[in-house]
């Protein structure tokens, strides 16, 4: 894609736009917004995109199009999957329900200045190192079975990365919230809450999980533009999804199954493209219609399946807690 430099500057600025307005919202009446405050925020985000996508369908041709709504539903789908950890990190600090949302908008904005980091160095190293897809996808492959094997066992866990380590060494902490503020003074002293530590938890743990998403992203197209607009749609309407299936979340039993099928697919994808890039006769290229066909598919009977299977133990539960009783 030939783009002019106005586009991104007007693609930019829209985008700082919408999530100024979002955090100036928060920030003006913060609370646990409602079911249908969230419904509507999620459809009007998701419209955003499609919109957007529909928009590079038309200008940019149906080739690039399609890499855009690839490439956002399947950061989409990886979101959905970091909200079990973003549920137990607010957890784990204890923060208030009125104060979740300027965590998560203050989290998706440095996840996104992250994110534009990592995606501006890969673009870089696929465009000087070819060989770079082989290790993408052998990457990919790897999380998948990776993901497979977790869910097999204890569930998701919430490591302590270093960067948060490190802020905690530097910065002295003090043990309660003083509402939303991110510094108190305690005994004289300057220190910072809690709640600057759960923003930093949210945003680097959601950089952790570009470091999948990000080479599956760039294993359906390997535009800047399409790449960091994907991801882009994709976060910004996080904030919402958290408090619309925040208590759904337990019935996806079998989603992250369905990532690792997506991450897989996509891994061999790329492998299977530079083999023909490289003039290995019997390597194909997948289309990116048929990729689109198969992430859909997946999710599609991913959440059937889930949705089943929820419905099936709840079904098995309540005779057992009546003969309890």
């Amino acid at each position: 894609m030939q783009l002019p430099t106005w586009v991104w500057i007007a693609t930019l600025g829209g985008i700082a736009l919408v999530i100024a307005l979002d955090f100036y919202l928060v920030a003006r009446n913060p609370r646990d917004p409602s079911f249908r405050e969230s419904l509507v925020s999620v459809v009007f985000y998701v419209g955003l995109a499609v919109l957007f996508g529909l928009g590079v369908w038309v200008f940019a041709g149906p080739a690039f199009g399609g890499e855009f709504f690839a490439g956002w539903i399947t950061e989409y789908s990886l979101s959905v999957d970091n909200l079990f950890v973003f549920v137990l990190i607010m957890g784990r600090f204890g923060v208030p329900r009125e104060y979740r949302q300027k965590v998560l908008i203050v989290g998706v904005v440095l996840a996104l200045v992250l994110r534009a980091v990592f995606i501006a160095l890969g673009a870089q190293a696929i465009a000087r190192f070819d060989w770079m897809f082989y290790l993408f996808g052998a990457f990919l492959i790897f999380t998948a079975w990776k993901m497979l094997r977790q869910q097999a066992s204890d569930g998701p866990e919430v490591p302590e990365n270093a960067v948060l380590r490190g802020v905690k060494r530097v910065l002295p902490t003090s043990s309660s919230y003083e509402g939303a503020r991110l510094t108190t003074v305690v005994h004289g002293r300057r220190v910072v809450t809690p709640m600057l530590m759960v923003m930093v938890a949210v945003g680097t743990t959601d950089l952790l999980f570009a470091v999948d998403s990000i080479p599956a992203i760039f294993g359906l197209t390997q535009e800047a533009y399409l790449v960091l607009t994907a991801n882009a749609f994709a976060l910004m309407g996080l904030r919402q999804l958290f408090f619309l299936i925040g208590g759904l979340l337990d019935r996806l039993v079998h989603l992250a199954k369905g990532l690792a099928v997506i991450l897989a697919f996509i891994g061999v994808k790329l492998i299977l493209e530079a083999l023909h890039h490289h003039g290995v006769g019997w390597a194909p290229e997948i289309p990116i219609l048929l990729s689109l066909g198969v992430i859909l598919v997946v999710l599609v009977i991913t959440t059937i399946a889930s949705l089943m299977a929820s419905r099936s133990g709840t079904a098995l539960a309540e005779p057992s807690e009546g003969a309890d009783s």
